[in-house]
């Protein structure tokens, strides 16, 4: 049995009745929390944290990424959507192998734990190597197989997806949660979509789906099929499996939205990824007040560039209020809720992370508060999403442990992490590499 104390911090629960606890303790026992406020449990403790001066948040949830294109950040840049995946990226990624997916992914896992994110939303190819990074680095994370129907093996894709969940789902002492995610409504036809959801439902897992990620989509699918996306794919059935998690969201009609809060669907928002594209403006305050479960995503490294969820919450706020006019739309805390609870609500997750509570695991991040830009604190919420940074983020717990240290990863050897990643990426790109047939 371990135990293990945070003395101290500024806790900002998240709970459903918003508190935020100065001064307060909370402490930690195999991975849960057991206690969060004043006077701890009288106890041993076999590691002491101070906290003071500190911010202490739900670990940060990264709701949709492509994690493993760390190796391709800033290779394909200002380019519109399509012609980025059709000219750029795909070409790409047909000379990835399984071991570059390996690096690529413990480099965004090492950024992303840097920064405060705790768990990651997923979709790649080789997803037993993305298991690997995660296994190794401490994160925690949902992962999900890409699917395109394109492919002359998307059958077989499909099947080594199911064999996959059905082997890690709940691996890594519960970090790994595996979900099929079939790539879009214009990549995957119904007939392997229907295989998909029967696929899903004999695994008993989550969907992950890109879906009105652009006006073209939208127009697209209602020309093929006389319904939008999200109404094909409510038609299809994709709706029945729970949870299903629509990446980008960005073109909704007023029937959509009702239909993602009449059937659970929730939504990753990722404002970087849809303004460098050109996307467009979800209707996230539109989804809010439906109580549809909205997280933030950061796309892909390829399509954002970082992998900053604060950064996101920030944008989110901002995005928002210029886009509607309106300074009260989408406030700090609700940017910080879709950072954290929101998104572990979108990915079914809401049991476990996203808020500080006795009974939920222990993952944390810790945010000092003692920078010049975070000074004088008249309000920490808004301070968070406002004016911190990612490197603000000092202390992280993934389940108890503490994966990093005063700001350094303490799982895995960042530089070689960093040299390994850098020398795939020259050999992605020195055209030595075969492509894999389509």
């Amino acid at each position: 049995m371990s135990r293990l104390l945070i003395r101290g911090a500024t806790v900002i629960t998240m709970n459903p009745r918003r508190e935020i606890l100065p001064g307060a303790n909370i402490a930690v026992e195999d991975g849960t929390i057991l206690h969060v406020g004043g006077e701890a449990p009288r106890a041993e403790f076999d590691h002491v944290i101070d906290a003071d001066g500190h911010a202490a948040l739900p670990g940060l949830v990264n709701t949709h990424t492509h994690a493993a294109m760390t190796l391709m950040r800033g290779y394909a840049d200002d380019m519109p959507l399509m012609a980025w995946l059709k000219k750029k990226i795909w070409p790409l990624e047909r000379r990835v192998q399984p071991e570059d997916v390996y690096w690529g992914t413990l480099l965004a896992c090492v950024e992303m734990l840097q920064a405060g994110v705790t768990t990651f939303n997923d979709m790649y190819y080789a997803f037993d190597e993305a298991a690997r990074a995660v296994q190794e680095s401490g994160i925690r994370a949902c992962l999900s197989g890409v699917l395109l129907g394109f492919l002359s093996t998307a059958r077989q894709d499909l099947a080594d997806a199911v064999a996959f969940v059905k082997e890690y789902d709940g691996a890594a002492d519960g970090r790994i949660v595996a979900m099929l995610g079939p790539h879009a409504p214009y990549t995957v036809p119904d007939d392997l979509m229907r295989a998909v959801i029967e696929g899903a439902r004999d695994a008993g897992v989550g969907i992950h789906i890109h879906l009105s990620e652009t006006e073209t989509e939208v127009k697209d699918s209602l020309k093929a099929t006389g319904l939008t996306p999200i109404a094909h794919m409510d038609r299809v059935g994709l709706f029945e499996i729970h949870p299903v998690l629509a990446a980008h969201g960005v073109h909704l009609t007023d029937g959509d939205l009702d239909i993602m809060a009449r059937k659970n669907v929730g939504m990753a928002h990722c404002p970087g990824s849809n303004m460098k594209l050109a996307s467009g403006v979800a209707r996230v305050p539109e989804a809010l007040k439906r109580k549809i479960a909205v997280g933030l995503g950061t796309d892909g490294a390829a399509s954002n560039n970082n992998l900053d969820v604060l950064e996101e919450a920030r944008l989110a706020a901002l995005l928002h209020k210029v886009q509607s006019g309106d300074p009260t739309c989408v406030t700090a805390y609700q940017a910080l809720e879709m950072a954290t609870r929101g998104g572990a609500r979108a990915l079914g997750l809401e049991d476990r992370i996203g808020m500080i509570a006795p009974g939920m695991q222990a993952d944390l991040a810790l945010v000092d508060l003692r920078r010049p830009h975070l000074t004088p604190l008249h309000n920490v919420v808004s301070h968070l999403v406002y004016s911190a940074r990612a490197g603000d983020v000092r202390t992280v717990l993934v389940n108890g442990r503490v994966v990093v240290r005063e700001g350094r990863v303490t799982t895995v050897d960042e530089d070689d992490v960093m040299a390994q990643a850098n020398r795939v990426a020259r050999e992605l790109n020195s055209g030595r590499r075969k492509a894999r047939p389509v």
